[in-house]
């Protein structure tokens, strides 16, 4: 699943990962037309490729349900997010954001810039919080540093959000399932169908570019479609596939 997915840049382990999964894998269900094209090019044949959706929104869909259920009120956040709304939110854990001190003081000038405007809510990855202790970051107040979050309460807060700044690959997917506008802190991306669709902006690391793509991002306006085949079925259509092949 999630097969053809290409950043092209091969100092991403999950590239490298995601490479050699595809190269012995035999069936490849995707996610969109790009990794159609990237597995055609490395050979893989046409009867093995199947454009089926994307499960992380079939997992998305379902947690929306789920959180319609929920007591929020019990949230450790909800008391933050009545009180602060309009708000952003943000991750930011990859180890070339976090771990070389010159990007992650550019990517911090940048957020404290944004945060004068707006607050931030930021749930932060312990091994960033590490790294911003090691260098001495200071963030800006309007930025409410928080503890890990769980997948629901972390739904709770960035579906709502005016923008998610994010440099995660699933959060560039399910913000373009949602229509929520997001700032991808990143110089590529493995999924450029969130780029195509309009909800997703490459906003790179710089501390001059991460606000001139915000301020760009801000101008756009919610869109209410979503890729191809991200319906939250994506699961039953590769059971279907599955089925065949094994003849259940």
């Amino acid at each position: 699943m999630e097969a053809g997915l290409r950043s092209f840049d091969m100092t991403m382990p999950e590239e490298i990962n995601r490479i050699v999964t595809d190269s012995i894998a035999d069936c490849f269900f995707v996610t969109e037309e790009s990794a159609i094209q990237n597995l055609s090019r490395e050979g893989k044949r046409e009867d093995q490729i199947h454009l089926v959706g994307n499960v992380m929104i079939d997992n998305l869909f379902h947690q929306l349900d789920q959180l319609k259920n929920d007591a929020v009120e019990r949230f450790s956040t909800y008391d933050l997010k009545r009180s602060n709304m309009p708000y952003l939110f943000l991750t930011l854990h990859r180890p070339s954001n976090v771990d070389e001190r010159k990007t992650l003081m550019e990517i911090a000038q940048a957020l404290n810039e944004i945060a004068v405007e707006r607050p931030i809510f930021f749930p932060a990855h312990p091994r960033t919080r590490k790294m911003m202790e090691k260098f001495a970051i200071k963030l800006n107040h309007n930025i409410k540093l928080l503890l890990p979050l769980g997948f629901r309460e972390s739904l709770f807060l960035w579906k709502d959000a005016q923008m998610v700044l994010t440099d995660s690959g699933g959060l560039q997917e399910e913000t373009t399932a949602l229509g929520v506008p997001c700032l991808t802190l990143r110089e590529n991306t493995e999924r450029p169908i969130t780029i195509k669709m309009g909800s997703n902006i490459l906003a790179g690391t710089r501390g001059k570019s991460i606000p001139e793509a915000y301020r760009a991002a801000k101008a756009r306006v919610r869109t209410g479609s979503a890729p191809p085949f991200w319906d939250g079925m994506a699961a039953e259509r590769i059971w279907k596939i599955l089925r065949a092949d094994i003849q259940i």
